[in-house]
């Protein structure tokens, strides 16, 4: 069974940062683009960030500058450092991996959640 994990959430106060990690495990992790996304109470799931495998980065225009994704395929794990926190960060985070070249193939992790609150 492919497997996603994701760590790091909790509770922070305004202009603060935390790390999420992802780990996957029974995927090819290096040929998939990994994603996170969050989806805040009464909101639409959104994307976060994204990096290819090739290390290729996109962020969603409210999180450049402040966010930022990398992965270690060493340890088949994404990481998404997050700086500047607002309340309206606060919400699920969800990792996400996607491979589409052939064949589509998405998996999805159960999620972190993060509160951004004083």
């Amino acid at each position: 069974q492919v497997q996603l994990v994701e760590s790091g959430g909790g509770l922070v106060q305004p202009g603060g940062s935390l790390r999420l990690s992802c780990t996957a495990s029974r995927i090819n992790f290096n040929i998939y683009t990994m994603g996170w996304y969050r989806q805040a109470p009464g909101s639409q799931r959104e994307l976060v960030a994204r990096i290819t495998a090739g290390g290729t980065t996109n962020y969603a225009d409210s999180m450049k500058g402040r966010f930022t994704i990398s992965r270690d395929n060493a340890k088949n794990t994404v990481y998404l450092q997050m700086n500047s926190l607002k309340p309206e960060d606060t919400a699920v985070y969800y990792c996400n991996a996607y491979y589409d070249y052939l064949i589509v193939r998405e998996y999805w992790g159960k999620g972190t959640l993060v509160t951004v609150s004083s």
